[in-house]
Parts: structure tokens; C-alpha cells; sequence
């Protein structure tokens, strides 16, 4: 079984339990590209890849890059890499990581991957990392900043929102390390900024 087969069978398998437990009100999703695209989501639970990965259309090629620990057990391993997503080593320059993730993008896929880069309880906690910006500028991507509801009880509507894409701002042909950081941080904005302007 491909790693997109397996998706659609947890697609299948997964949406009719999160209608029930984790309904989610989505917006935004008619104007999303549907190739080349790197969604930018803010992070505050386990859920979000679930829940964000589920209001894509199912046929929506996506990859999730994910922390490694997730990845240490053989079975949870093997499932998680055929439903798309890879591993990286937080706080270490994950050279391999930064391939696959370009990769994803120069193949046509989509990418999904939290600027925040861990979960945090509300805006401003830690900083953005500027290496979503070296590979969304280096491959071309369309930056889509991403919207999540912190707030995730049972059988209470997350609200999930897609933004309108983020056009980088940089100079020469891959920008200084100051204008990565800066558009990783306006990433993160935008994303927060879809919840409050909703």
C-alpha cells in the first residue's frame, strides 16, 4: 500500500468519527492552490495535523513534517510515513529533513509545516523559524498562512481557516538571514491574524 492509498483509507476511515468528536467549521479552502503550496499553521495540540490534514480535500497531495520522536516506534513509523509525513530532528540543522521537504514542493505536493515549530498556548511564545522561509523561498512555494482554533473541546467546532496567499518580500536570489526571519515571523502573524479578523 502507497503512502496516498493508505491516506485515503485514514481519510475514509477517520473523517465520520471527527464529524462526531472534532466537528470543524472551515473557511478559506476555495481558494487554496492545489500544488506547490506550503501551509503555515499556528500549533497548539496534536490534533492540529489531524484535523487541518482532514478539511483538505481528499485528493489534496500533502506532506507533514513532524518531530522525530513520533517516529521512534517501528509501527507508528511506518503508518506515519505512508500517510505523508517525514521526520525532523527540533534545535539540529536537519540537513535531510530540509531535502525531503524540498523535494515535496519541487514534485508538485504540498507541504504542511508549523512555523512555531512546537506547540505553544498562545501568540509570541517562541519565535518563528526561519527555515520555513529558506525552503518555501528556494523552492518557489506559495506560502498559505493557516488558522487553528487553540480552543479544541469535544463536540465543539474548531475553526480551521485558510488565508490568502503570503507574497515573501526578500532581496537578491535567496534573501539575507534577517528577511528569512522576518517573513517566518509575518508567517506566524497572518496565521493569528485570520482568527482574530474571523
Amino acid at each position: 500500500m502507497n503512502e496516498f492509498s493508505l491516506f485515503h483509507f485514514a481519510y475514509w476511515l477517520l473523517t465520520p468519527i471527527k464529524r462526531i468528536f472534532h466537528p470543524v467549521d472551515v473557511r478559506g479552502l476555495e481558494a487554496l492552490p492545489r500544488s506547490g503550496v506550503m501551509l503555515c499553521p499556528n500549533h497548539c495540540s496534536n490534533w492540529d495535523p489531524v484535523l487541518i490534514g482532514l478539511a483538505l480535500p481528499r485528493d489534496y497531495r500533502m506532506h507533514i513534517m513532524a518531530k522525530d520522536s513520533l517516529f521512534r516506534i517501528p509501527v507508528l513509523s511506518w503508518i506515519f510515513r505512508r500517510l505523508g509525513a517525514f521526520p525532523v530532528s527540533r534545535g539540529n540543522a536537519d540537513i535531510q529533513a530540509v531535502k525531503t521537504a524540498i523535494k515535496a514542493i519541487k514534485d508538485g505536493d504540498n507541504l504542511l509545516i508549523f512555523p512555531e515549530g512546537t506547540r505553544v498556548k498562545k501568540e509570541g511564545e517562541v519565535q518563528a523559524k526561519s527555515g520555513i522561509a529558506v525552503i518555501g523561498i528556494r523552492t518557489g512555494a506559495i506560502f498559505v498562512p493557516v488558522f487553528v482554533d487553540s480552543d479544541k473541546r469535544l463536540f465543539h467546532k474548531t475553526r480551521i481557516i485558510f488565508g490568502k496567499p503570503y507574497e515573501p518580500v526578500y532581496t537578491g536570489r535567496h534573501g539575507t538571514a534577517e528577511e528569512m526571519q522576518k517573513i517566518a515571523d509575518d508567517i506566524v502573524k497572518a496565521a493569528y491574524d485570520l482568527g482574530r479578523e474571523a
